[in-house]
């Protein structure tokens, strides 16, 4: 299930890197605050090459993340990660466009309603 929220960047915090079963890896973390009337701080982590892109926004820069909420167990504990996988500038600062989407807004609406004229002898 994809997200997507529009905020605020408020930090860019140091990149990690290191060497794993598949080789090197980067990790970039930053923070989004929301625009709405009770604003939220959001921690989101881009991986790769996201990462490069991240670097690129400063604080105060508008911006729209794109994102997939995954938790993992690790020795008993419970983590959740925020993982990008597209961040993009959005807007201008000031602008009120936040929307965290389930993809449930983008269904076509069901019919109701008889429209053939005729009565439907389905119990269901």
């Amino acid at each position: 299930m994809a997200h997507e929220l529009t905020g605020k960047v408020l930090q860019v915090l140091p990149e990690q890197t290191g060497t794993g079963r598949n080789g090197q890896w980067s990790r970039q973390d930053f923070i989004v605050e929301t625009q709405e009337q009770y604003a939220r701080k959001v921690c989101f982590s881009a991986w790769g090459e996201k990462a490069g892109q991240v670097k690129s926004f400063k604080p105060e820069d508008m911006v729209k993340v794109y994102f997939n909420i995954e938790s993992r167990d690790y020795n008993g504990r419970w983590y959740t990660d925020l993982r990008v996988w597209k961040v993009e500038p959005a807007g201008q600062p000031g602008t009120r466009d936040v929307k965290v989407s389930d993809g449930a807004d983008d269904m076509e609406p069901l019919e109701t309603g008889d429209t053939t004229g005729e009565k439907d002898d389905l119990p269901f």
